[in-house]
C-alpha cells in the first residue's frame, strides 16, 4: 500500500517554492481560502501564486492522503489494473496526479484540467523536476469544457474534491462527461461529510444506470444500504433544509497523516497528525473479480468478541460478531480496520 504522506520529491518542491513566504501570511491566506470552500465556494479566491502556494501547503497533504487511500482500495480489489494514461479533472495543484503516479507505476501519460491559472502554474512548477511528471499536459479550462474538448479518453480518470463546487445539474453533466472520458476506471473523492456522501451517491447511481460497475468501496452495484436504512426511518432525500442533520449514518472513511512543523504552523494546530474524512467511489467498465465485504466503521473490540460493521456483497449492511473463542475466524479479522475489506467466505 502507498503511504499517506507526500512523496519526497513533492515535499522538496513545496519547500523550495515556500522560501521567503512567511508562515503568518500563508496561514492567513489558507484560512480565507478554506472558509470559501467550506461555504460552498470554489477556487476564485486563489488569485495569485502566493494564494495557490498557501492553499497547497495547507490542503495538499490531506487531499493527497485521501486520494491515496482511495487508490489503495482500488488496487486491492483490482491488482491486475495497470493504467497507462491519467486524466485529473479539477486538478488544482496536481495533488491527485502525484497520488496516481505513486499508486500506479504503469502510468506514463499524465493530463490535467483546471480553470484556475494560479493553481495550474503551481502544479506545473511542482512537477517540473519530477521525472515522471515533467511531461504533464495541463489544460487551463473549466472541467466540463475541458472534457468536451479532450482529444482522447484515459485509462484512469480522477476527480478529487471537485463536484461539490458545482450546482446539482452541473454535477450530473460533469459525471456524464467524466464517464465518457473514462476508458477503464473513474475514481471520485469528496469530503467525508453527509453532503459529500450524497454527492458520491448521486454520481454513483447515475453512472451505474449507464452501465458502470462499482469497484470500491461498495462490494455491490445496488443502492447504498445506509441510505435505504435512512429512508426507512422517514428521511427524505428531497428535504434540502434537513440534509445535513438528517443523515444519521453515512459511508465515509478516515485517513490519518503526519503533519510537518510547517504544516502545523500554517494550520495553527499542535497535533502532529491529521485525520482526513473522505467519501469516494471507484467505477469501472468491467466488473471486479472479487467483491469482499467492506468495514464501515472502527471495529468494536471487547474481551469476548470483535464486532465489525460491514457492507456486504448482497447489498446489505450490518454488524458481524467474531467471538474470540472461534480462533480461526477471529484471527482473520483481528487486524482489520475502518475501510478495510473482509472476505467472509474465508472466515
Amino acid at each position: 500500500m502507498i503511504p499517506p504522506d507526500l512523496p519526497a520529491e513533492l515535499k522538496a518542491a513545496l519547500q523550495r517554492k515556500a522560501q521567503g513566504l512567511t508562515r503568518s501570511d500563508a496561514a492567513a491566506r489558507a484560512a480565507a481560502i478554506s472558509q470559501t470552500y467550506r461555504s460552498g465556494g470554489g477556487s476564485s479566491t486563489i488569485r495569485d501564486e502566493t494564494d495557490a502556494l498557501a492553499y497547497a501547503l495547507a490542503r495538499m497533504p490531506a487531499t493527497y492522503a485521501a486520494v491515496v487511500a482511495s487508490l489503495n482500495a482500488l488496487r486491492e480489489i483490482r491488482p491486475q489494473f495497470t493504467p497507462v494514461s491519467l486524466l485529473d479533472v479539477g486538478a488544482g495543484p496536481g495533488t491527485a496526479t502525484w497520488a496516481a503516479a505513486q499508486a500506479f507505476e504503469s502510468l506514463d501519460a499524465f493530463s490535467a484540467i483546471d480553470a484556475n491559472p494560479a493553481l495550474r502554474s503551481l502544479a506545473l512548477d511542482l512537477a517540473a523536476d519530477a521525472v515522471r511528471l515533467n511531461g504533464l499536459s495541463y489544460v487551463q479550462h473549466d472541467a466540463s469544457a475541458g472534457l468536451h474538448n479532450a482529444a482522447e479518453s484515459a485509462d484512469l480518470v480522477l476527480a478529487s474534491y471537485v463536484i461539490g463546487e458545482l450546482s446539482a445539474d452541473r454535477q450530473a453533466a460533469l459525471a456524464d462527461l467524466m464517464w465518457a472520458a473514462t476508458r477503464d476506471t473513474l475514481v471520485v473523492v469528496e469530503p467525508g461529510t453527509p453532503t459529500g456522501y450524497r454527492r458520491i451517491l448521486d454520481l454513483r447511481r447515475r453512472l451505474v444506470a449507464q452501465g458502470a460497475y462499482v469497484i470500491a468501496p461498495c462490494p455491490h452495484d445496488g443502492e447504498c444500504p445506509l441510505m435505504l436504512l435512512s429512508s426507512e426511518a422517514g428521511i427524505s432525500r428531497e428535504d434540502n433544509a434537513s440534509k445535513q442533520k438528517a443523515v444519521a449514518d453515512w459511508c465515509h472513511f478516515v485517513q490519518r497523516l503526519p503533519r510537518s512543523r510547517a504544516h502545523k504552523q500554517i494550520k495553527g494546530v499542535e497535533l502532529p497528525f491529521e485525520d482526513e474524512k473522505f467519501s469516494y467511489v471507484a467505477l469501472a467498465r468491467t466488473p471486479a473479480r472479487q467483491r469482499p465485504a467492506r468495514v464501515l466503521a472502527p471495529p468494536l473490540i471487547t474481551k469476548a468478541a470483535m464486532r465489525i460493521k460491514l457492507c456486504h456483497p448482497d447489498g446489505s449492511a450490518g454488524v458481524a460478531t467474531f467471538p474470540r473463542r472461534d480462533k480461526a475466524s477471529y484471527s482473520r479479522v483481528r487486524r482489520v480496520g475502518w475501510g478495510d475489506v473482509v472476505n467472509l467466505t474465508e472466515t
